[in-house]
């Protein structure tokens, strides 16, 4: 048992890019915890109030996002980002300054930033966490070198950098995980999944319909669903993730719509579908990978690491993608049907970040 001499304090920061990173943290928060750490969250809005869900005994320390404000039509997606920038480099600048009085105010030994570039140290150690190394956009090749160079400027400044994938080519992102070269201190951590597969759940719904990722986009899928859903022979559960508005609504005596489920609940109901359809967000194709789920992509509208993840999954056979402008739910599901799946093959990694956690938790002790 962890005594109170060895007990380090770890903060943990997601970027606020959709709930994705705020997700995919969990296991790593109960990780900390199960190895005697005490946590400190930091983060704002639906992700505080998602994590503080899920930890109500963990304080969560507000710090602003980087706030990203996204187009209503998908090619104006990378423009909007771009034209965002000198706000993004305002916030590293902010989140660097509040990094250093909350070290000393709170007692930080340790910082993992999930995608956020702000929060390196000098005295302590840090680590950035990303999938994406390689950062696509729909500028071309060039400017995706450009993007690495700084991506990589800012990941030299952390101690170590975690990839949540495999390192060989059974992997989940492609060259976005997988460039030429890699970042020094580089670690894979397998899948990051908060969800557990279990034998024992029979199926309830023909399909789950998971709805996610930044407006106006999430609410545009949300409204084709709807309007094609109800002339379909099948039974449903739509998730339209929207946290802190737990509101139900039966859509037909066969399909119901909720707004939000925690942990628990959206785990039964991955396991209770026979189908799922969800953007291509990493966090979600983690969990489906975890629980050997087929799913229909359907990538947000000009986010290239989407489109990208989508197409290339696709060819490897472990999900079927359609881009949302092609969309039409009963096509999709007559494709899916005939679609040969393939199951991912790390079955036995799935809980491979444990072990990274651990060794971290213990190389922190030794100092």
């Amino acid at each position: 048992m962890s005594t109170i001499s060895t007990r380090k304090t770890i903060l943990i920061v997601p970027l606020d890019w959709g709930l994705g990173h705020a997700t995919r943290d969990i296991p790593l928060i109960h990780e900390l915890l199960n190895a005697g750490c005490n946590v400190v969250i930091a983060a704002e809005g639906k992700h505080a109030a998602l994590l503080q869900q899920e930890f109500p005994e963990l304080t969560i320390l507000p710090l602003p996002g980087y706030r990203i404000e996204y187009a209503q039509k998908g090619w104006f997606f990378g423009l909007k980002i771009i034209q965002q920038i000198p706000k993004i480099l305002n916030a590293i600048r902010y989140e660097q300054e509040w990094l250093r009085k909350i070290v000393v105010e709170h007692h930080i030994d340790a910082v993992i930033s999930d995608n956020r570039f702000g929060l390196y140290h000098d005295k302590i150690p840090t680590v950035f966490i990303s999938h994406q190394l390689l950062i696509k956009q729909p500028f071309g090749p060039l400017m995706d070198k450009v993007l690495q160079s700084l991506n990589y400027r800012y990941i030299r400044r952390y101690s170590a950098c975690w990839i949540p994938d495999y390192a060989d080519t059974h992997n989940l992102s492609g060259v976005l995980g997988h460039p030429s070269k890699l970042p020094p201190n580089t670690t894979y951590l397998g899948c990051l999944s908060r969800f557990e597969d279990r034998p024992d759940v029979t199926q309830q719904y023909d399909l789950l319909v998971l709805i996610s990722g930044p407006e106006p986009q999430r609410s545009n899928l949300e409204k084709m669903i709807l309007d094609q859903i109800t002339d379909l022979p099948i039974s449903a559960l739509i998730v339209s993730g929207k946290p802190g508005m737990p509101e139900k609504k039966q859509i037909t005596p066969r399909v119901q719509q909720v707004n939000h489920m925690n942990a628990k609940e959206l785990n039964e109901a991955m396991l209770a579908s026979g189908m799922v359809l969800s953007r291509s967000g990493y966090t979600t194709l983690m969990d489906l990978i975890k629980l050997n789920k087929k799913a229909i992509l359907v990538p947000t509208p000009g986010q290239s690491e989407q489109e990208y993840l989508g197409k290339f999954l696709m060819k490897k056979g472990y999900f079927y993608n359609v881009p949302q402008h092609l969309f039409g739910l009963k096509t999709a599901l007559d494709a899916a049907k005939h679609f040969e799946f393939k199951s991912f093959g790390h079955a036995q990694d799935m809980e491979q970040y444990k072990g990274v956690v651990k060794k971290f938790v213990e190389d922190l002790r030794k100092d």
